[in-house]
């Protein structure tokens, strides 16, 4: 009876989530974001849904630990409960149609997503739906995404169903490779499943929201897992395409390459060296050499603050924005300099650096989650964990138009 309380808590995770995905159905559902991230409606039974959702998931990993869960089931309900959103409109984010507008205006607007603004192209057919935030906003994305985002563009047409539905899929297809491969790097593999796929918050953010950071979670662990395997030229492509579609990786490359040359671990740089040359050459072919300048968007998206994230929170209970900023500052630097010491040691925790990088951070999003929770379970790390998990229980409203 005890064997089966962890594939029982799954079960009720999965009939949760798809509950809640399918809110977004409803007439005029603020699940579904209109004119730029509006709506109205089902928002809080939305969220009592997710928090229950949550709650089986906790049930479902404790039974799992204690008296295990075999792997063939804790697969197919990783699998499940990460494609069951797919059901389901776009939810809580427009990031999907704000990826299409960027491809659109390189693919078929004519212009070159690094350096004109979605604004300039009032024939987009993203325009009217793409995060009202990003209208003055040349991308902030890597090269390699966008050069994906260009077919995804063409393929999606004038339909904002199709184009939402491509990134969605795209995102749940990561979401599932990021937790299997998790399985392949941990001891407990099936528990290690469980962690990743049966998350309900992964599930809604990105085969929900189809957020990029899933394919960062993908690739990072498709990086672990073949450098695992001994196929390092292999790994070095991974780690090159995840840096070039979001820059958050590099952090997580550095602590390895300490921990490597620690415990004098082979490595091998072709890999990387090669596919970074190739996207980089696509990029300047395509985009010229403005998508280096991706990085000035970026800074100035990270100088923006959520609502979720320390620094805002410091400020709201009095500090002045510079000290909270500061404080937050000096707690990366300070953690980021003992991770380095415990790399220089022979152990790059990059669960637990992905944990201080979304607790610092001025720009918190809840989907990030979709890269830091498949290290901690790579890992085994239980600080990590408990970490994403803390960090899960905390950003569990964010994004819910309430």
């Amino acid at each position: 009876m005890r064997g089966r309380l962890a594939p029982a808590a799954g079960l009720a995770t999965l009939a949760l989530v798809a509950a809640a995905s399918a809110l977004a159905w409803r007439e005029a559902s603020a699940l579904v974001p209109r004119d730029g991230g509006r709506g109205g409606g089902s928002a809080r039974l939305f969220l009592a849904l997710l928090v229950a959702a949550f709650a089986a998931y906790l049930v479902g990993l404790a039974a799992a630990r204690r008296h295990g869960v075999g792997r063939r089931a804790a697969v197919a309900l990783a699998l499940a409960i990460q494609i069951v959103p797919l059901g389901a409109p776009l939810l809580l984010s427009t990031d999907a149609w704000t990826y299409w507008s960027y491809g659109w205006i390189a693919a078929r607007g004519g212009g070159n997503p690094y350096a004109d603004r979605p604004a300039a192209f009032p024939d987009s057919p993203a325009l009217p739906l793409q995060g009202a935030a990003w209208l003055e906003t040349t991308s902030v994305y890597g090269p390699a995404f966008t050069l994906a985002s260009e077919p995804v563009a063409l393929a999606a047409g004038d339909s904002a169903d199709a184009a939402a539905w491509a990134f969605k899929t795209l995102a749940a297809l990561a979401a599932v490779a990021a937790a299997l491969l998790a399985g392949r790097l941990a001891r407990r593999p099936a528990a290690a499943v469980a962690f990743v796929g049966w998350n309900p918050l992964l599930a809604v953010h990105l085969a929900g929201g189809g957020h990029n950071d899933a394919w960062v979670g993908a690739l990072l662990m498709a990086a672990l897992a073949l450098a695992a395997a001994r196929r390092l030229q292999a790994a070095g492509v991974a780690w090159a395409l995840a840096i070039a579609v979001k820059w958050v990786p590099l952090p997580f490359l550095v602590l390895r390459a300490l921990e490597a040359r620690a415990t004098r671990r082979a490595t091998a740089h072709l890999g990387f060296a090669l596919t970074a040359a190739a996207v980089a050459l696509a990029a300047t072919l395509r985009y010229g050499i403005h998508w280096p300048l991706a990085v000035v968007p970026l800074a100035g998206n990270a100088a923006l603050e959520t609502s979720y994230a320390l620094p805002h929170r410091l400020e709201q209970i009095g500090l002045p924005r510079g000290a909270a900023l500061a404080i937050a500052g000096a707690v990366l630097v300070a953690g980021f300099g003992w991770l380095v010491r415990q790399a220089l040691r022979g152990r790059a925790r990059l669960g637990l650096a992905a944990c201080l990088l979304l607790a610092t951070t001025p720009y918190l999003a809840v989907w990030y989650l979709g890269w830091a929770v498949p290290l901690a379970a790579a890992e085994e790390d239980r600080a990590a964990k408990m970490g994403c998990l803390l960090l899960c229980a905390y950003l569990l409203p964010q994004a819910i138009p309430l």
